[in-house]
């Protein structure tokens, strides 16, 4: 039997309207007592895009789609987004949280020790990369698809580019290289390397040697 639906105000008092199913009303719930508030508008379409966008492109992706798969009317998105270049900026700074959260439970494991700080972040990378479902990095799929260099997606995507090549050349310079710009510019290109390649080449693929090449570069660096 197909579940019918109507549109509802959120209880979070927001005013944001989603499509709720009959089969998700409270009444037709066997459980007794009050039933979980449905998630925000926001958080809905933002989790929609969250996926849609990586997966197929942020220009590829309609709001029609949006829509759809979040289960929220036109009104309540426009409502929270003004645009869709907003929706995509905001996609881009929840991806940006994500990515700062797993660089930092990389480097976190190893305190004080710079060497192993690098060959963690890139051994993450490595197996992430590998992955049968990987689609890249969100931030650099976003530099490509907006070469306007005010587009506000783009923005969030340079943002994250520069951060992650000050980090990696400070992990150099804490490492006492005589040039850690130019290692840390080396790494930046191998994780790129393997953000690009991994889309290629999947399992096996070049993704996977990221971390011994890096080693090679730090040790040719503490050499000279």
């Amino acid at each position: 039997m197909h579940d019918t639906y109507r549109s509802v105000t959120s209880s979070s008092g927001s005013g944001d309207e989603v499509l709720e199913s009959s089969g998700d009303r409270p009444a037709a719930k066997a459980s007794k007592g009050r039933a979980d508030a449905p998630p925000r508008a926001a958080d809905r379409i933002r989790a929609t895009v969250r996926e849609l966008f990586y997966r197929q492109g942020i220009r590829a992706v309609g709001i029609e789609e949006i829509v759809e798969r979040a289960g929220v009317t036109k009104p309540s998105l426009y409502r929270n987004f003004a645009s869709k270049d907003e929706l995509a900026a905001a996609y881009m700074r929840d991806y940006d949280t994500e990515f700062w959260g797993r660089y930092d439970a990389a480097v976190s494991k190893h305190p004080g020790d710079p060497r192993a700080q690098i060959m963690a972040y890139l051994s993450a990378i490595s197996v992430r990369a590998q992955s049968a479902d990987y689609r890249g990095c969100g931030m650099t799929n976003a530099a490509v698809e907006f070469p306007d260099r005010n587009n506000p997606a783009r923005l969030v995507a340079v943002g994250n580019k520069h951060e992650l090549r000050r980090r990696l050349t400070e992990l150099a310079r804490q490492l006492g290289v005589r040039e850690p710009e130019v290692l840390g510019d080396g790494l930046l290109l191998l994780v790129e390397g393997a953000y690009v390649s991994g889309q290629l080449f999947g399992e096996g693929g070049p993704a996977r040697s990221i971390a011994i090449a890096a080693g090679l570069m730090i040790d040719a660096s503490l050499k000279t």
